[in-house]
């Protein structure tokens, strides 16, 4: 079984990559530590602060993304780093070479509950003479050089990809280190399982209101046969779901808001995960296009998401 540190000296990922990566998960290995310990350690419950969603953050948000806002900013190989938790960009080296957005916590309001929850991170290669801007972070998703995530449940799991295939990674907790257990990820093409907050129903499109109850009919229904209903109320443990057994997860554009076109962010949520779908065989778009091509408008830029299993997402757009 080999570590994450002999996979990555034997690959031909640039060294410089395979710093941000080790930095990264070594982070994520001293968050899921912290979390193990929640009540023991007064980390559980409300910060007393909003972060530039308007969202109220736990304590654990600030904590998890304090921790790796040091990490990185101290790699001479990042330029600059941007978070779901912080207003803006964060300038690191003028003369790095990595752009890292990430979600230090996602998934944070099942913290309390000791439900999952899990780190997203997004890398791209963009050097500069300047110090970096929030322009320099709106890159399409499609460049990407590496996303992943550490999912922290019953086991602590690293998923990333480099843009050859996916891998999953379990975390020895003795020996302190991410151990291979799963190599190329595949997501199969069709699936009877969905993800979808039906709580939310009566605000979605005429068509995705259809779509749903097409899926809910069964065998009875137009698309004859039956599907079961999963909802982890964290993107990243759906998401680990599909890539273990196949699926679709939808968060949808509702007009609870209408000035917000989804739920989750692109930068943070939706471009790491639609690449590691894309890598794994599977699909990632919005009601109108892959989520990949999007042209990012601003750094909490917000959309509504389809992914998962290829024909499965193909049915959902034919609506």
């Amino acid at each position: 079984m080999q570590s994450l540190s002999t996979v990555l000296s034997a690959s031909s990922i640039p060294t410089s990559l395979q710093n941000v990566l080790t930095v990264t998960t070594q982070t994520c290995i001293e968050i899921s530590s912290t979390l193990k310990k929640g009540s023991l350690a007064g980390i559980l419950g409300m910060a007393g602060n909003e972060n530039v969603q308007g969202e109220e953050q736990k304590k654990l948000d600030v904590i998890s993304n304090d921790m790796l806002k040091s990490a990185l900013l101290a790699l001479p190989e990042v330029r600059a780093i941007a978070s779901e938790e912080e207003d803006d960009i964060v300038p690191a080296h003028t003369d790095g070479e990595y752009l890292i957005a990430f979600d230090p916590l996602d998934g944070s309001s099942n913290i309390d509950i000791n439900a999952m929850v899990g780190t997203i991170f997004s890398i791209y290669s963009r050097k500069g003479d300047q110090p970096a801007t929030e322009n320099d972070f709106l890159i399409p998703g499609n460049e990407q050089v590496a996303a992943g995530y550490v999912l922290y449940g019953p086991s602590t799991m690293l998923v990333f990809t480099t843009g050859n295939g996916v891998a999953m990674y379990t975390l020895d907790v003795n020996k302190s280190e991410f151990i291979l257990t799963h190599e190329k990820v595949t997501v199969a093409k069709d699936t009877q399982e969905f993800a979808l907050n039906m709580s939310n129903q009566r605000f979605w499109s005429d068509k995705m209101q259809k779509y749903a109850l097409d899926l809910i009919s069964g065998k009875e229904g137009p698309r004859q046969k039956n599907f079961n209903m999963r909802w982890v109320a964290a993107m990243v443990g759906d998401v680990h779901r599909i890539l273990c057994r196949g699926g679709i997860f939808i968060y949808p554009w509702d007009k609870k808001d209408p000035a917000k076109p989804g739920k989750l962010r692109l930068m943070y949520e939706a471009n790491p995960m639609a690449m590691l779908l894309e890598q794994s065989g599977g699909k990632a778009y919005t009601h109108t296009q892959r989520i990949l091509d999007i042209q990012p408008t601003g750094i909490h830029q917000r959309v509504a998401v389809i992914l998962g299993a290829a024909n499965e997402v193909d049915t959902c757009l034919s609506y």
